[in-house]
């Protein structure tokens, strides 16, 4: 299997962002199987074309995005991404979308096809903090989760994938709220990679 799995550069003027940390410590493979790497800009749209690239190019039977939620408690894999994006926030290059439809003439929603209870059980197993998400916000996380998800659907692509929110990590500046050190993060996320597989 290739398992291709994302993770975003620091955004809002934070110099450390935890995924783009993820993606550089994961293995090269898990139980002999390929993991791929990618680091996404925080951009609407221009992520997913460079995610879409990778997609082409290494044919992954398993996509994992995973993006940071700073507040939120725990690991928190995504049930479903909606088709608006609406958030006073700008991505990385000044955007900012208020009631914006991602894919007009698309589908309200898609929901993950990834094992997101399993993961909670393997998690939970080994008292990490989780739980599972029904709303990935309507930020640039529920962009890339939503044209993913459409990707695949629109092409009949057999390819599980979805989304993945983590917390704040303990190694940098989280202002009182809720964090993980990086080492239990990236062991819940090669845990949730290996429900997958």
């Amino acid at each position: 299997m290739n398992i291709l799995v994302t993770g975003f550069e620091p955004f809002q003027n934070s110099q450390e962002n935890p995924t783009q940390e993820i993606v550089r410590l994961l293995p090269k493979g898990i139980k002999g199987h390929k993991i791929i790497p990618l680091e996404l800009p925080v951009l609407y749209k221009e992520s997913f074309l460079k995610l879409r690239a990778e997609i082409e190019k290494h044919k992954p039977d398993v996509v994992i995005c995973l993006g940071l939620a700073a507040g939120r408690k725990g690991i928190t894999p995504e049930r479903v991404a909606i088709n608006v994006n609406d958030s006073k926030y700008p991505d990385n290059s000044g955007t900012v979308y208020f009631d914006e439809v991602i894919i007009e003439g698309s589908k309200n929603a898609y929901f993950s096809t990834l094992p997101i209870r399993d993961m909670i059980s393997i998690m939970e197993e080994k008292h990490i903090d989780c739980s599972i998400s029904n709303s990935a916000g309507l930020y640039v996380c529920n962009d890339i989760m939503y044209r993913l998800l459409h990707y695949i659907d629109e092409n009949k692509l057999n390819i599980m994938a979805g989304f993945i929110h983590v917390p704040l990590m303990s190694e940098q500046d989280y202002k009182n709220n809720y964090h993980m050190p990086l080492t239990t993060i990236l062991e819940g996320i090669i845990d949730s990679i290996k429900t997958c597989i």
